[in-house]
């Protein structure tokens, strides 16, 4: 048997365009192997998550009207497994179908519907239920969907049911470590039940999250056979051959190399970005250039994803800018080579000043004065934006989000933060990762100390604990879910930990404002992280 895993990048309600990327890749599998069994991923005629469109009362229609042109234009001979939503008389079910001979020859139901963390399949599926095994040449082919090679049961309803070989449909979107976890899950549940288990999974973005692909193949004792490059549209070619007392084996085949980790997160802000842009139908990105490090890979990363030529950078300099900022910022625009202009705000902020000048008569400044240089460059932002239809990129760092330290329709304002869920320290290790490929980040950008530079001599730590100190506090508080009394047990300072927590906790107003971004941690704030803004049981 031969057998291509189709690691598509899907376009959420392109029902469509999704079809046509499955037929494209089916002609191409059928012109190496015409009888070849081609598998893609998890809802692909939807893409994932479809989110409330599954409510929409024309999904059935969609659906039905897709199936057949699939089943019509593919060449008959293949055997092609693609995933859709299916509406039966008790509900609707993440399904998947196969796919031979021009009609469906066999449906399996997802029984496992994951409702953690990203997921809430509860709110639309119902669980599907029984083994779905189906005679392949001779070969009796168990298929399964996503969650359920998480859990024991469905794979082993499917090898009771006579499954030689495993096949796992996937939209599993990536977070650091999530490649290893996969892998070693995958690896165990084809130990337990002695199957070969072929893992096929999305690639692309969608809103903040990031599919990475990296679809993979494993041997009945757990050994990866084949895998797929991560973060790429790619057909992967495997092998299935008899390997005695009627078992299987996949041969072994191209293997791809792993990235570390920064690498690895890397391309999931690139893919991120790159396809949130295009999905969205901008000609191009803008954002402030100010001499620091977030902004500094933020450009990086915009012009890794998209080309120098649809990038702009703009800085935007006040009294308290410092010199080396606006050389930095010059230095690295020159080094990309993209668009680069220098607008002042001064004029503007004495605009804002004397129009306030009654209102604030008899108050002293404060931080209001802080905020009002971040909104200006805000309104500036937006600006060029509408003008130009260019989508604004933000530049906060989890680290910021996090406790506030940033400022709602200044800094905060723009459509996509490709860095807000990587903390300030992770933030350096890209810089030094994105120069290892080629320099482009000024090196005094990644040792100066931290600065809003909203006032004079400004740095973060006069506000902040030490990123390495607040990093970890946010950490263990936002991810792991501990207490601050388990946290100051760790050995930080109560009085840090105590101030942390309570900034984080006061400012979800602020992050329910934020511009979208890239998840990359397994607790980003987003769709992860539900709390209210308005609540009484506060940092315990």
């Amino acid at each position: 048997m031969n057998l291509c895993m189709g690691q598509i990048n899907t376009f959420v309600g392109d029902w469509q365009g999704n079809c046509e990327r499955v037929i494209a890749a089916c002609r191409n599998a059928h012109a190496t192997f015409s009888d070849a069994v081609v598998v893609f991923p998890e809802l692909t005629l939807t893409g994932y998550p479809p989110e409330d469109l599954l409510l929409r009362p024309s999904l059935e229609q969609e659906t039905e009207a897709v199936l057949a042109q699939l089943c019509a234009e593919l060449p008959p001979t293949l055997w092609v497994v693609v995933g859709y939503p299916r509406q039966r008389t008790d509900g609707l079910y993440n399904s998947a179908g196969v796919i031979h001979g021009g009609r469906i020859v066999a449906e399996y139901d997802k029984q496992s519907l994951p409702n953690y963390q990203v997921f809430d399949e509860k709110r639309y599926f119902q669980s599907g239920s029984g083994a779905c095994v189906v005679d392949i040449d001779g070969v009796k082919v168990g298929i399964t969907i996503c969650e359920d090679i998480w859990e024991p049961e469905p794979i082993a309803v499917a090898r009771a049911a006579g499954a030689q070989l495993l096949i796992n449909l996937n939209a599993s979107p990536f977070h650091r470590g999530k490649p290893l976890e996969r892998q070693a899950m995958v690896a165990e549940r084809a130990r337990a039940n002695e199957l070969p288990v072929v893992y096929v999974n999305q690639v692309g973005g969608q809103d903040e999250l990031v599919f990475d692909g990296g679809s993979f193949a494993v041997n009945r004792d757990g050994t990866v056979a084949v895998s797929a490059v991560d973060f790429e549209e790619a057909l992967c070619w495997l092998e299935v051959e008899t390997a005695g007392l009627g078992g299987l084996r996949i041969r072994d085949g191209a293997k791809a190399e792993a990235r570390d980790d920064v690498a690895a997160v890397w391309q999931a802000l690139v893919l991120g970005v790159k396809d949130y842009v295009n999905k969205n139908g901008f000609p191009g990105v803008v954002l402030g250039l100010s001499g620091g490090i977030d902004s500094a890979v933020t450009l990086a990363v915009a012009v890794d994803a998209l080309g120098a030529e649809r990038v702009n950078a703009v800085m935007m300099p006040f009294r308290y800018t410092a010199s080396i900022s606006i050389e930095d910022a010059q230095a690295q625009a020159a080094a990309m080579g993209v668009a680069y202009r220098s607008i002042s705000i001064e004029p503007l902020y004495e605009s804002f000043i004397g129009a306030l000048a009654e209102e604030f008569q008899g108050l002293s400044p404060n931080i209001t004065e802080e905020n009002m240089q971040a909104r200006c460059r805000g309104v500036l932002l937006m600006s060029i934006s509408n003008k130009k239809n260019l989508l604004v990129l933000t530049t906060g760092n989890k680290s910021e989000l996090a406790v506030g330290y940033s400022t709602l329709y200044g800094d905060m304002a723009g459509g996509f933060d490709a860095l807000k869920d990587c903390p300030k320290m992770l933030v350096y290790a890209l810089a030094r990762y994105r120069n290892s490929l080629n320099s482009c980040i000024p090196e005094r950008v990644i040792t100066r100390p931290p600065s809003a530079e909203l006032a004079p001599d400004q740095k973060d730590e006069d506000s902040l604990p030490p990123y390495e100190v607040l990093d970890a506090i946010i950490e263990h508080y936002v991810e792991q879910d501990l207490s601050a009394s388990d946290i100051i047990a760790q050995g930080f300072a109560e009085a840090d930990v105590r101030r942390v927590l309570r900034l984080i906790d006061l400012n979800e107003y602020k992050r329910r404002q934020a511009p979208v971004g890239v998840r990359i941690t397994q607790r980003g704030f987003g769709r992860d992280r539900r709390y209210p803004i308005t609540w009484a049981w506060r940092s315990r």
